[in-house]
C-alpha cells in the first residue's frame, strides 16, 4: 500500500508557475508509474500527466504539454509536477496518483493522495 501527501499548491498570478511536490510512504515507490490528476469546480477528475516507475518514460495531456513537467526521485520517494506558464483554466485541485501498472495510462490507480488547490488569477 502506498500513502500520497500533496504539497506546493498556492495562488499564482497567469504567466506564473508553481512546483508540486507528492511524497509517498513504503518502501515499493520506486515500482509504481505515478500521476498527475485535477479536478475544476463542477468538472471531472482529469488526466494531466504521468511518469513511468524508471522516469524514462512520460506522458501529458494536450492541455499542459510543453508547459508542465512531471519529474520523480525514487531515492526521496517523491514525485514533483512542475507547472509554467499558468493560465486562469489550470485552476483545480491537483491529485497525486499511484498505479502498479509499468507503463502509463490516463486512467487512474488504486491510490490517491488527499489534494493540493491551485489558483490561477487572471
Amino acid at each position: 500500500q502506498v500513502q500520497l501527501v500533496e504539497s506546493g499548491g498556492g495562488l499564482v498570478q497567469a504567466g506564473g508557475s508553481l512546483r508540486l511536490s507528492c511524497a509517498a510512504s513504503g518502501r515499493t515507490f520506486g515500482s509504481y508509474t505515478m500521476k498527475w490528476f485535477r479536478q475544476a469546480p463542477g468538472k471531472e477528475r482529469g488526466f494531466v500527466a504521468g511518469i513511468r516507475w524508471s522516469g524514462d518514460s512520460t506522458y501529458y495531456a494536450d492541455s499542459v504539454k510543453d508547459r508542465f513537467t512531471v519529474s520523480r526521485d525514487n531515492a526521496k520517494n517523491t514525485v514533483y509536477l512542475q507547472m509554467n506558464s499558468l493560465k486562469p483554466e489550470d485552476t483545480a485541485v491537483y491529485y497525486c496518483n499511484a498505479d502498479s501498472l509499468t507503463y502509463i495510462t490516463t486512467r487512474p490507480g488504486l491510490y490517491w493522495g488527499q489534494g493540493t488547490q491551485v489558483t490561477v488569477s487572471s
